[in-house]
């Protein structure tokens, strides 16, 4: 018998977030995530295994094959991203701030989601600690039914209580301005920074998390190659309608997503260029799915071209709101906080906010009060 703690919280969901925490901080927060997108790749294809079994012999549920899969694995505790990634950059946050990372990465070492920290003992508690709050922002964000994804938010505020509880600045120092990324298309550099962020009076006075970063530079966008608005927008609507599409002839609001974050392995094994797209996928599914069904709504029951034509729009979108969020909260600072993740929470409270307003006739998996 499972033994409650809050609500859906129970003793058990509390050590697997743990677990989940401290192994995507041994694994890194990035490697972490491409796990998730090839269990949700697995546990979406296994779904569709299902639909084919149970339309040819009627003895299987239709989602009983894959949800496990993607449900509570893909999104639990073993690889959800509220708890394994979330785990991952908080544990980098930390050992960056302890002077455990020397890895000679372009930013500051808080950002680096690309590296394993192993079996370090206190690195993997940070981990497991983050796991649980992210797990626990999760449960309550769908327990009141708050009109966005949960996963995502659980990522977002995972990443602001690291930078509070760890002592780093909330959005760093933009000297030219929050949204110019001009600097860095400049290579200007910085002064070398405490671990909090502040400068120092000189580059060889501080560390910057454990080591000096005299040539930091002034500006870091999360993505080199993925800042320039045209660029994004357009990725956005050429992913939009790719994560449509998917959605439409497969019925899974989920697979975009997964071929999206399983892409990123491309990106972490260093190939130049690789784009992020797992947000303008997701939600672009999403909204596709929710106007393709049939209802009472303005927008319900229209053709393939429409929906395509909404999903398109849904990942310009987020997409350009992906970039507003780096330059405010990524690009000065000196911790991941993700981008993507923040993007997810904005599209899926436009199509809960769609459907509360009957505009559509369902938020799909979109919670809703």
């Amino acid at each position: 018998m499972a033994i409650e703690i809050w609500g859906d919280i129970t003793l058990s969901l509390l050590m697997a977030a743990f677990a989940g925490g401290a192994f995507g901080a041994a694994l890194g927060a990035l490697p972490a995530f491409i796990f998730t997108g090839f269990m949700v790749i697995a546990g979406e294809a296994a779904n569709q295994i299902g639909v084919d079994i149970a339309s040819d012999v009627g003895a299987v549920g239709v989602t009983d094959i894959g949800t496990g899969i993607t449900g509570q694995v893909a999104f639990g505790p073993v690889f959800g991203p509220h708890i394994a990634f979330a785990g991952g950059a908080a544990a980098a946050a930390y050992a960056a701030k302890k002077g455990y990372m020397d890895t000679g990465f372009d930013y500051h070492e808080g950002k680096n989601i690309l590296f394993a920290h192993g079996t370090k003992p206190d690195v993997l508690i940070v981990g497991g600690a983050f796991g649980v709050l992210g797990m626990f922002i999760r449960q309550v964000s769908g327990s009141f039914g708050m009109p966005w994804d949960p996963i995502a938010m659980g990522v977002v505020l995972s990443a602001l209580f690291h930078r509070l509880v760890l002592g780093y600045s909330l959005i760093g120092e933009a000297r030219e301005g929050l949204l110019n990324m001009a600097p860095f298309e400049r290579e200007e550099k910085r002064m070398a920074t405490a671990g909090g962020g502040g400068p120092t009076d000189s580059p060889e006075s501080a560390t910057d998390g454990g080591t000096a970063q005299a040539n930091r530079l002034l500006v870091e966008p999360w993505l080199p190659h993925q800042y320039k608005w045209a660029n994004v927008a357009l990725l956005g609507l050429v992913t939009g309608i790719l994560g449509g599409w998917t959605a439409l002839v497969t019925g899974s609001p989920f697979l975009g997503f997964g071929i999206s974050a399983a892409s990123l392995l491309f990106l972490n094994c260093g190939v130049e260029q690789i784009p992020v797209t797992h947000h303008m996928t997701l939600t672009s599914s999403t909204i596709a799915l929710a106007a393709a069904e049939s209802g009472d709504a303005a927008i319900a029951g229209v053709g393939d071209a429409p929906a395509l034509l909404l999903a398109a729009l849904m990942g310009v979108v987020v997409a350009l709101f992906g970039e507003l969020f780096q330059r405010l909260f990524y690009a000065h600072g000196d911790t991941h906080w993700d981008p993507p993740a923040a993007a997810i929470v904005f599209g899926t409270f436009i199509i809960a906010a769609m459907f509360l307003t009957g505009l559509l006739p369902t938020a799909v998996w979109v919670p809703v009060p």
